[in-house]
């Protein structure tokens, strides 16, 4: 999977979860940029992430992802 595959996809993923069509997420987003990304919100992301690319991420990847090109860099590493 291309780097730019794994951004179409978080894409969908963060459009799904945050119930928001209008999204479309690059290696500088975070959640200073989508207004309901709360910790609550953080929790189902990192599930719904998990389950839709198959992995799992550690507890350290977690609260150290200071973005979502973070959060695909780690994603491609594992799949």
């Amino acid at each position: 999977m291309t780097r730019e595959e794994v951004f179409k996809t978080l894409s969908e993923v963060f459009q799904d979860v945050f119930d928001d069509e209008t999204i479309t997420v690059n290696g500088t987003t975070t959640s200073e940029d989508i207004e309901d990304w709360d910790s609550l919100e953080h929790i189902n992301l990192i599930a719904a992430v998990e389950q839709e690319f198959g992995m799992k991420f550690t507890m350290g990847q977690v609260v150290t992802m200071k973005n979502v090109g973070e959060m695909a860099d780690i994603i491609i590493s594992q799949i």
